[in-house]
């Protein structure tokens, strides 16, 4: 399933530069390119650029790593919520409410990193064992119709949409 087949009437309007950002792969081609071209330019990041902040009141780079994370946490939840045709209306989160608790600052970035690659690999493994009728099921978050392949189109685009704010905006 690409990203393409995703229909506008599957997500809210807002996420779609981030249904783009998934360049059309296959939903399991995605998540595991984007968990190794990840991992690879995490690495790569000079470690004195890690609290860097661009300006203030920006989050800093291991931050941003905790906000990629946490999206994905949600983003899943809600995945699989939709594809167990759970029709439970789902609430947003403010994703500023949950930087300054995470302390993303004072982890390592083995860490950081650690976490993220076993939250993608579950992710992986989730999304891998969806029927192509699980992944079409549409639920609501955020008072918006989401189907499972939409979140799970989201957190491709949007890892690689902070990827790039870090590459233009940090380094």
């Amino acid at each position: 399933m690409k990203s393409s087949e995703v229909l506008p009437s599957e997500y809210n309007p807002y996420y779609g530069a981030y249904i783009t950002l998934a360049q059309n792969q296959l939903l399991m081609d995605g998540l595991q390119n984007g968990l190794n071209e990840t991992i690879s330019f995490l690495e790569s990041i000079p470690n004195d650029k890690l609290k860097h902040r661009y300006d203030a009141g920006k989050w800093s780079v291991k931050e941003i790593i905790r906000h990629i994370i946490d999206t994905e946490r949600i983003f899943a939840y809600r995945a699989l919520r939709f594809a167990r045709n759970d029709k439970t209306s789902l609430h947003g989160f403010e994703q500023d409410d949950y930087i300054q608790p995470s302390k993303a600052d004072e982890l390592s970035l083995e860490s950081l990193l650690d976490e993220y690659k076993s939250n993608r690999m579950a992710t992986i493994a989730m999304f891998r064992n969806f029927s192509d009728e699980m992944l079409k099921r549409i639920g609501e978050a955020s008072s918006n119709p989401m189907s499972a392949r939409a979140a799970g189109f989201i957190i491709v685009g949007h890892e690689k949409h902070h990827c790039n704010v870090i590459k233009d905006r940090y380094l």
